[in-house]
């Protein structure tokens, strides 16, 4: 079956998209971008991307050539026509495609942003293997630019960061800077000691992610204290478990750090049950 994709104003089979050679993400990653996930058919927190989009797109100056209301049903329209039950929708605006390479942006009144949309199908995404394991990262350094708040399509770092991983026999890697972690390669990063989860403080240092949030709001509701903090590679080794978020991982517990196993070597039982606890709720405000 030829997946059906979004470009610009038309859906299309994906063999006949096409995108200018001179389109800004693909010269200068002058893009930002968002993955929404989608179980049961149905979309998981796209109001927390489709408002985390408008604020990326704010910060770099950029427009925004969809409404919310018409960005929701595009999503909707790719998952029917893809037949998608569980999965993901990718979206990514660009400033555009000028006439020519420049540094200088291209004049909004004459440019008009690049919109494309996809789908990727993931039967069974909530059951994932790896969250009955866990998976073990390692840590690096974080050579990111100092925005990482803005959901950029600058992904180079971060791809490099996971083949680090690969090469080492871990699942990921967490990265570190000034003697702390910031994130993970496309996830936030968390311990937890006792009763207690420790995760870095929101900033222009790390993305503001909207599992991330979903997930702290059901933890203190679940009478987790919750501290926001810097830590170190250290300290999470000593913690009782660790864990990640991501809108496509959802909450994965994390059993290893650079070749120290965190417990037992198993999925925590808190993380679990913050990951069953997400998993619930969010099925129930799908939309």
């Amino acid at each position: 079956m030829t997946r059906t994709v979004y470009v610009n104003g038309d859906f299309l089979p994906e063999h006949e998209a096409k995108v200018s050679i001179f389109d800004r993400a693909f010269l200068m990653a002058d893009g930002v971008y968002e993955v929404t996930s989608v179980l049961g058919g149905k979309l998981i927190d796209f109001d927390g991307h489709a408002k985390r989009l408008q604020r990326s797109l704010d910060e770099l100056e950029m427009r925004n050539p969809v409404t919310v209301e018409e960005l929701l049903q595009i999503h909707r329209d790719l998952v029917e026509k893809n037949g998608i039950v569980d999965g993901l929708v990718y979206l990514q605006i660009t400033r555009g495609a000028p006439d020519d390479r420049d540094f200088v942006f291209p004049d909004p009144e004459t440019t008009t942003p690049t919109i494309v949309l996809f789908t990727q199908n993931k039967p069974g995404l909530a059951e994932s293997p790896a969250a009955k394991k866990g998976i073990k990262v390692i840590s690096i350094e974080d050579a990111r630019w100092g925005r990482r708040d803005i959901k950029t399509v600058q992904l180079l770092y971060p791809s490099m960061g996971k083949m680090m991983a690969k090469k080492a026999g871990a699942d990921d890697a967490w990265m570190v800077e000034d003697g702390f972690v910031t994130e993970g390669t496309s996830n936030n990063a968390y311990f937890i000691k006792g009763n207690k989860i420790v995760t870095r403080a929101l900033s222009n240092d790390i993305l503001h992610g909207i599992t991330r949030a979903a997930v702290l709001r059901f933890a203190r509701e679940a009478q987790m204290e919750v501290e926001e903090r810097n830590f170190t590679i250290e300290e999470a080794q000593g913690a009782d478990e660790a864990f990640v978020t991501s809108a496509s991982t959802f909450v994965m517990p994390v059993v290893e750090i650079d070749g120290v196993a965190l417990g037992d070597g198993t999925p925590g039982q808190r993380a679990l049950r913050l990951r069953d606890i997400y998993l619930d709720e969010s099925r129930k405000a799908a939309i």
